[in-house]
C-alpha cells in the first residue's frame, strides 16, 4: 500500500452527503462540533510524517491519514468503539462534515482501517524507536494552542497512574498462568511429544479446577505440582523455543517467583530477593508494574501530563506514558532532556515530586523556571540558610551572624563543608542550637552543604504569599486526571501493552484537548476568567497572564 496525501477537500453544504439536509438541520451542523473539528482540528493533521508507515512502490493508495487520526480523537471524545465509529461516518453527517468526507463517494474506513494503522504506529516504534502518534498528539496540541492564544509561557505538571487491564493473580494463579500458555502453544503448534502428561493445561476448564475447586489445605500440593511440571517443560523445551513469547515468559516467571537449590525448585522468598516491584504481574501484559502509593496497590502505567495555561484557556501541550515504577522526578528529567531551549522564560509549576537541585539546575539551563510547591525529604533548619558559600559551594564564607570562619574545609566525597570559628564566638552565639556547632577546646565546628543551604532558602519561599498562590495555581491541574479518569475511562482501555496503551492514552489527550478548543470556541470561558481580580490568586494570576 502506497502513501498518497489527502488534501483537505474544500466543503459546501451542497456536497452530496449534506444536499439532502433542510435549512434547520444545514444550520444545526454548522452550529455543531462538528465544524470547530473541521476547521481546526482535521486540517491541522500532519499526514507527511506517517508516510514512512507505507510502500515507496506504486501500489493501491492507503486510507487517508487525516481520516484515521480524526477518527480515533472523534471515538476517544464519543467514547465509541471501531465498529461505532465507522458506522458513524457512513450514516451521520456530523462525522462526514468534521473528517471532510462529505463530497466521497464511499466512505474510506473499513473495520480494519483503524486496526492496521494502529499495528503500523505500534511496529514502528518497537523497531526503530520512534513515536509518530505521539508527535502528531503533540503538533495538534501546539496548533490548537495558538488558536487560544496561549503562549506556553506558564504552565503545570501532574501525574496519574494507569491501571492496566489485567487482573490481580496469586503467585499460584500466575505460575499456573505461565505454565498454561506455553502448554497452549506447544498444543497448537504439533509439539504435543513436549506435553505428555500436561494436556489438562490447555483445557479451558482446568484452571478453576486446579485453583478454586480444590480444597484450601492442597495448596501446597498443587504448588509442589506446578513446580515439577515447571522443571518438567524447562527440560524438555531446552534452548529450542528461545524466540517464542509463551517460553520468554515461562522462563521469566521461574526466574523471578522460584529458586533451584540442590536440583528442587522452590517458590521465592523475601529474603531470596527476587521479587521486585518490576516482576511479571500477568502474562496477559508483560509490560506492567506494581507500585503502592497512598495504601493501594497499583498494576499498570503512569503518565505525566503537561498543561501549558493562558487567560483565555488550557490545552495539554505534552505528555509521557511509563511503566509505573518510574517516578516523577524521572519523567521530568527526561522532558527536561528532550525540551528545547527557550529565549523567553519559561514557567512550570509542580508539586513535590518534581522537586530537587539537579532538575532546578537542569531547567535553569533550558531557560525554564521550574516552581515546586512542596519539597521531598526532611525539613533542615532555615537558619541553614543563611550560610554564605562561596560559588562553587566548597567553602564557607560566613555564618548567619555575619562571622567568617578561621578554616573552611571541603569532603568531595559526601560535598560538605567545615568550618571552624573561635569558641567563644560560637559559645555565646544565639544561633548555636540551631546551627548545632560542635563545642570543643579551642574553637567551634560546624558542617554544610550546599544542598542543605538551597533547601533552606527554598522552604523559606515557599511560605511566601507568591508560592502560595503558585500552590493554587498548580492546583488547577487536578482537573486533568480527574477527566481522563472519569470522562475518557484511562483506567479502563481495551488493550495491553505499553505501546498499545499508549496510543490510546494518546488520543484521549487529544480528544480532551479537542473539547477545550470547542469550549473556546463557543465563548464558555475558563473558570481563571471569572476568578475575582481583587482576590490574592485573581492579583497573581493578573499579573503572570
Amino acid at each position: 500500500m502506497s502513501f498518497r496525501k489527502n488534501d483537505s477537500q474544500q466543503m459546501t453544504l451542497f456536497d452530496h452527503a449534506l444536499f439532502g439536509l433542510t435549512a434547520r438541520e444545514q444550520k444545526a451542523l454548522e452550529h455543531s462540533w462538528a465544524k470547530v473539528f473541521a476547521e481546526n482540528v482535521f486540517p491541522s493533521i500532519d499526514e507527511s510524517r506517517f508516510s514512512v508507515l507505507y510502500s515507496d512502490k506504486s501500489s493501491r493508495p492507503n486510507t487517508p491519514v487525516n481520516v484515521i487520526v480524526g477518527a480515533l480523537l472523534l471515538k476517544e471524545l464519543f467514547d465509541l468503539s471501531d465498529d461505532e465509529v465507522v458506522e458513524n461516518l457512513l450514516l451521520d453527517p456530523r462525522y462526514q462534515y468534521a473528517l471532510h468526507t462529505t463530497s466521497f463517494e464511499e466512505q474510506p474506513l473499513s473495520d480494519k482501517s483503524l486496526t492496521r494503522f494502529r499495528q503500523h504506529c505500534y511496529d514502528c516504534e518497537q523497531t526503530h524507536g520512534v513515536d509518530l502518534y505521539h508527535s502528531c498528539i503533540n503538533d495538534l496540541a501546539s496548533k490548537m494552542a495558538k488558536l487560544m492564544k496561549i503562549d506556553g509561557r506558564i504552565r503545570r505538571m501532574d501525574s496519574l497512574l494507569i491501571e492496566a487491564n489485567i487482573r490481580k493473580l496469586s503467585r499460584v494463579e500466575l505460575l499456573y498462568r505461565c505454565i498454561s500458555k506455553l502448554v497452549t502453544w506447544l498444543h497448537r503448534n504439533g509439539r504435543d511429544d513436549l506435553i505428555r502428561g500436561m494436556e489438562h493445561y490447555y483445557d479451558p476448564n482446568d484452571f478453576n479446577i486446579v485453583i478454586y475447586h480444590c480444597r484450601g489445605n492442597d495448596v501446597e500440593g498443587r504448588m509442589e505440582t506446578l513446580l515439577k511440571d515447571s522443571d518438567s517443560l524447562l527440560e524438555k523445551c531446552g534452548g529450542q523455543l528461545q524466540d517464542v513469547m509463551e517460553y520468554q515468559l515461562f522462563v521469566r516467571c521461574l526466574s523471578e517467583q522460584t529458586v533451584s537449590e540442590n536440583g528442587k525448585r522452590r517458590m521465592a522468598t523475601k529474603e531470596d530477593k527476587t521479587m521486585t516491584s518490576k516482576n511479571l504481574q500477568n502474562p496477559s501484559d508483560p509490560d506492567a508494574t506494581f507500585r503502592k502509593k497512598a495504601g493501594k496497590e497499583h498494576r499498570g502505567y503512569v503518565a505525566n501530563i503537561e498543561e501549558s495555561v493562558s487567560e483565555g484557556g488550557s490545552v495539554v501541550t505534552d505528555y509521557t506514558f511509563e511503566v509505573n515504577t518510574k517516578s516523577d522526578s524521572a519523567m521530568l528529567k527526561e522532558h527536561l532532556d528532550e525540551m528545547e531551549s527557550y529565549e523567553e522564560e519559561v514557567t512550570i509549576v509542580a508539586d513535590g515530586a518534581y522537586s530537587g537541585i539537579e532538575n532546578r539546575e537542569k531547567a535553569a539551563r533550558k531557560n525554564v523556571k521550574l516552581i515546586t510547591t512542596d519539597l521531598t525529604g526532611r525539613d533542615v533548619p532555615e537558619i541553614i540558610g543563611e550560610f554564605k558559600l562561596n560559588e562553587n559551594g566548597t567553602r564557607v564564607l560566613q555564618c548567619p551572624a555575619g562571622n567568617v570562619p578561621k578554616t573552611s574545609s571541603y569532603i568531595r566525597q559526601n560535598d560538605i563543608c567545615t568550618a571552624s570559628f573561635p569558641k567563644e564566638l560560637c559559645a555565646n552565639c544565639p544561633h548555636k542550637d540551631q546551627c548545632h556547632a560542635k563545642i570543643f577546646k579551642r574553637v567551634a565546628k560546624i558542617t554544610v552543604t550546599k544542598k542543605a543551604v538551597i533547601r533552606a532558602r527554598l522552604q523559606a519561599e515557599m511560605k511566601t504569599d507568591v508560592y502560595k498562590n503558585y500552590g493554587r495555581f498548580r492546583n488547577g491541574v487536578e482537573t486533568i486526571p480527574s477527566m481522563l479518569r472519569n470522562a475518557f475511562h484511562t483506567d479502563r482501555m481495551p488493550v495491553r501493552g505499553k505501546l498499545r496503551s499508549k496510543l490510546f492514552f494518546g488520543s484521549k489527550i487529544g480528544a480532551l484537548n479537542f473539547r477545550k478548543l470547542f469550549r473556546y470556541r463557543k465563548g464558555i470561558m475558563p473558570i481563571i476568567r471569572f476568578l475575582n481580580k481583587k482576590s490574592p490568586l485573581g492579583a497573581f494570576l493578573k499579573t503572570v497572564f
